[in-house]
């Protein structure tokens, strides 16, 4: 019975350190950001950080802003949360890097 719970810890150990990786997915789906033109003609723009959890199917089910202005990062959430990543064996952490620049008004994803 120990060893079987001991087994158990360490399969769950396992799983838990493969979603905590980034996998570096392929990116099926992809939809940019909306530039609000009130934030443009402020000024406003930077660099967004996020992390998203991508289940096995490809789908976003979480994102977490990692760093950059608040708003921003509410909107590329809300992009992000749309696209679609190649199916695989597992649940992933997929980073993602925006870049709102206010002088183009436009939108780059790294």
């Amino acid at each position: 019975m120990k060893n079987k719970l001991q087994l158990l810890v360490l399969a769950l150990l396992l799983m838990g350190a493969a979603v905590g990786q980034a996998a570096d997915r392929q990116l099926l789906k992809q939809q940019t950001p909306e530039y609000p033109a009130l934030l443009k003609k402020m000024g406003i723009g930077g660099t967004v950080k996020l992390s998203a959890l991508v289940a096995a199917d490809g789908t976003v089910k979480k994102t977490r802003i990692q760093g950059g202005n608040p708003m921003l990062g509410e909107l590329a959430c809300a992009a992000v949360n749309k696209w679609k990543f190649a199916p695989a064996a597992q649940a992933t952490n997929e980073p993602v890097e925006m870049v709102f620049e206010p002088k183009s008004a436009s939108v780059s994803i790294k």
